[in-house]
């Protein structure tokens, strides 16, 4: 039995001279939301990246579910049950939200998902009751281009939980977002943690701390440490390289 949704081994990313990850060991639980911190440069996008495909490692390994996917195409890893949210929205603006959500409900789900993943609880196996768990209810007919960038946000969320990813990874969900629009968020993301996985890219470290169990902090490519947000903040290399600067990890 496989105990790791996803397992990554000495981990490097070389671009030319520039290591945008060294050798990173990184291993999440099923059913667990983890997020990821650090600074700009510190390799989370990169991270990222190459967990759905788009960038192949120097050398290492990323596995997912016990297979590793080094040399799967992108669209492929996709269809394996691997589903991101960039931090810009990408909807279809001229849909309505219902429309937007129809399209993408049906597509292949991933062979984990009969394997390993939780059952998703009621709200999330059809249209109707996605837009209760995005809380879109009331916008169902409204297209997407008039959504407040918060209900957006919400949106994409929504149409990867349609595709029945088991993983999900979500690259700051609440920039720019208003103080209500952020809690709503969060919200979302620890309903969808009771069926999914979730990796949450995060700069806020007050929404970090309402999400988060645990963290990985990220520094130069490598992971500088991990625990509860107490223990990161008072973790002493994180207070080194950090000092100072901790809004903008």
């Amino acid at each position: 039995m496989v105990e790791n949704i996803l397992e990554i081994q000495n981990l490097t990313v070389s671009f030319d001279s520039f290591k945008a990850l060294n050798n990173l060991n990184f291993t999440m639980d099923f059913g667990e939301l983890r997020v990821i911190i650090g600074p700009n440069g510190a390799g989370k996008t990169t991270f990222l990246d190459v967990i759905t495909g788009k960038v192949q490692p120097t050398t290492g390994k990323v596995l997912f579910g016990g297979e590793n996917l080094m040399k799967i195409p992108e669209h492929k890893i996709a269809c394996m049950g691997i589903g991101r949210k960039f931090q810009t929205p990408r909807i279809y603006l001229n849909l309505t939200v219902k429309e937007n959500l129809d399209l993408v409900m049906n597509r292949h789900k991933g062979v984990i998902a009969t394997l390993f993943r939780k059952v998703p609880s009621a709200e999330t196996r059809s249209v109707a009751g996605l837009l209760e768990t995005i809380n879109l209810v009331g916008k169902a007919n409204i297209k997407a281009a008039f959504l407040s960038h918060g209900e957006k946000q919400r949106l994409e969320i929504g149409m990867l939980v349609a595709q029945s990813p088991d993983l999900l990874l979500v690259d700051e969900p609440v920039a720019g977002l208003t103080d209500e629009e952020t809690e709503n968020i969060g919200s979302l993301l620890l309903n969808l943690a009771a069926s999914h996985s979730i990796i949450v890219i995060e700069h806020d470290m007050e929404f970090v701390r309402q999400i988060a169990k645990k963290v990985t902090v990220l520094h130069q490519g490598s992971v500088l440490c991990e625990g509860t947000m107490d223990e990161v903040q008072n973790d002493a290399r994180v207070i080194e390289v950090y000092l100072g600067a901790v809004e903008k990890i």
